[in-house]
């Protein structure tokens, strides 16, 4: 196991024990209960971070878990601000207020993962639309979009974790590499397939997004 692997691996020990303890209005969720799908969908996005962002998430995770906080539940608390707005103005201040620099960095990293997703999409339907849908114009109280996801996530981070994730998709985009074309092909490699090429002339094409399916 090399220096990155590990660092993933100790992320993905104290999110999943964040992640168990998340607790909703109707309980807990059956993906609460599959800690093999979350390793997937976690390890397959750290996969496409840089190594010093990882480390910097790392300390983000140990520091909360110190302070008595799950990064998880506010993550999740977050995105009911598209969500669910009404049941969302009941608890946002009991959330930690985002220094004021933090919302601008997260969208200059939405934007540039949504161009990668919208790319992906054209490429791969098959596979994205098994997951969330990409807009948050498509967010329901039962449907939660990546892009309301990310930022609900992003917004957890650290602002040296979020400068360091920034720099990294930055050069990404510089170089052409698509961040989450590598994600979602670590993602379907671990289902059995050979590439996303592969996987995406496999499946059928899907009725609708499902987030049950291959999720990211």
């Amino acid at each position: 196991m090399n220096r990155k692997d590990e660092i993933i691996s100790k992320i993905l020990e104290i999110e999943w024990k964040m992640f168990e303890k998340v607790s909703s209005i109707d309980g807990n969720a059956a993906c609460q209960e599959d800690p093999e799908t979350f390793r997937i969908m976690r390890t397959s996005q750290a996969m496409s971070w840089s190594e010093v962002a990882l480390e910097s998430y790392l300390r983000d995770l140990e520091m909360a878990h110190e302070d008595g906080r799950n990064l998880m539940t506010e993550k999740y608390a977050r995105m009911m601000a598209s969500t669910s707005p009404l049941e969302f103005a009941k608890f946002v201040h009991s959330l930690p207020p985002l220094a004021p620099e933090v919302p601008p960095l997260i969208e200059k990293i939405v934007t540039i993962i949504l161009k990668w997703e919208e790319d992906l999409l054209r490429e791969f339907p098959n596979v994205v639309k098994r997951g969330r849908p990409l807009h948050s114009s498509e967010d329901s109280a039962n449907v939660t979009s990546l892009e309301t996801y990310l930022r609900g996530e992003l917004a957890t981070y650290s602002r040296r974790t979020l400068e360091l994730y920034y720099g990294h998709v930055s050069k990404q985009e510089s170089e052409n590499i698509n961040g989450s074309e590598i994600t979602l092909e670590k993602t379907v490699k671990q289902y059995g397939y050979a590439s996303l090429k592969v996987a995406n002339d496999m499946l059928n094409p899907p009725t609708g997004n499902n987030p049950n399916g291959l999720r990211r």
